[in-house]
C-alpha cells in the first residue's frame, strides 16, 4: 500500500507585528516589512500527513507552496520534519493574489503533480483568516473536502476516517480517495525537527514552479484575477485604561451589562 500526499504550505507575515508599513499603496501585504513564519494551521496539517507516513511507510509527502523563491524556506522546514520534497510555485504575474487566484494557481500545481491520493492544507492563514483557499481548491480539482480536521481515527488503502471539530461539538467522516483535508489548530502539533534530516537538507535545492510550468492562464493570476481588494488594514492596540469594580451579585452584572450597551460596546 502507498500514498501520494500533497500538503499545502504557506509562509506568512507575522501578524503579531503589523506596523504602519504592513500595507502597500496598492492595498496589499507589504510583505517585506514583516517577518515571515510557516502558517501555524499548515504545521497541524503537516503533522497530519506525518503522520499517516508513520503508519504506512510506503507514503510520499509533497509540500507546495506559493510566494516569492525565499518561501523555499517553509519547504525546508517541512523537509526536516520528514516531508519528503516541495516545490514554490513563484512568479511575478501571482503577485497580488485573493483566494480565488491563489487556489486556482495552486490547482493547477497540484494537478501538474499527477495522481495524488490526499491534500492537506490548514483551515486558513493568518494573514487573511479566510478559510477559503483550502475549500476553493478543492473545487478546482474536483475533490471531496473534508474541512475542520482535528484527528486522524483510521486509514486504509481505500478511505480516511477523520474527527472534525465543530462549534458545538465533533464529528466522524469517512472519505475515499482521493479527498482535501483542511486542518484545525486543536489537531495535534507538528513534530520537532530530526537532526539526520536537518543535516541532510539545509543546503537542498527546492524545485520552483512559475506559471507557465502549472499552464496557468495569466488573466487568472494575480491582481487581475482577483476579485478582491484590500482597501485598508488597522493595527489595533488594546490599552488598559480606566478599572470597574463589580459587585458578585446579579444585580452588580445587570448593571455591568446595561453599562456596556449604552457605551455601544456590546449590544
Amino acid at each position: 500500500m502507498s500514498l501520494k500526499i500533497v500538503v499545502l504550505a504557506k509562509q506568512v507575515p507575522d501578524t503579531r507585528n503589523v506596523g504602519k508599513d504592513a500595507m502597500t499603496a496598492e492595498g496589499t501585504v507589504n510583505r517585506q516589512a514583516l517577518p515571515a513564519i510557516f502558517n501555524p494551521e499548515d504545521l497541524n496539517a503537516l503533522e497530519m500527513a506525518l503522520a499517516i507516513k508513520d503508519k504506512i511507510k510506503d507514503t510520499h509527502i509533497t509540500v507546495v507552496t506559493m510566494g516569492p523563491e525565499r518561501a523555499a524556506e517553509v519547504i525546508r522546514d517541512a523537509m526536516f520534519r520528514g516531508a519528503d520534497e516541495g516545490i514554490v510555485v513563484s512568479d511575478r504575474k501571482l503577485g497580488g493574489s485573493d483566494t480565488l487566484a491563489t487556489s486556482y494557481a495552486i490547482s493547477q500545481a497540484v494537478k501538474k503533480l499527477g495522481k495524488v491520493d490526499i491534500v492537506f492544507g490548514g483551515r486558513q492563514a493568518i494573514d487573511g483568516d479566510t478559510a477559503q483557499v483550502g475549500p476553493q481548491t478543492a473545487e478546482k480539482l474536483e475533490f471531496p473536502q473534508i474541512t475542520y480536521a482535528e484527528e486522524l481515527i483510521d486509514i486504509n488503502d481505500k478511505n480516511i476516517t477523520i474527527k472534525r471539530r465543530l462549534e458545538r461539538g465533533v464529528e466522524t467522516v469517512k472519505a475515499a480517495y482521493p479527498v482535501l483535508i483542511t486542518v484545525h489548530s486543536s489537531a495535534p502539533k507538528a513534530r520537532f525537527y530530526n537532526a539526520k534530516r536537518l543535516m541532510a537538507y539545509k543546503n537542498a535545492d527546492i524545485k520552483v514552479w512559475n506559471a507557465a510550468d502549472i499552464q496557468a492562464e495569466d488573466q487568472r493570476l494575480g491582481l487581475t484575477g482577483s476579485p478582491t481588494k484590500v482597501k485598508k488594514i488597522d493595527s489595533v492596540v488594546l490599552t488598559h485604561k480606566d478599572n470597574v469594580q463589580v459587585e458578585p451579585t446579579d444585580t452588580g452584572i445587570d448593571n455591568l451589562v446595561k453599562e456596556l450597551i449604552n457605551a455601544h460596546i456590546i449590544g
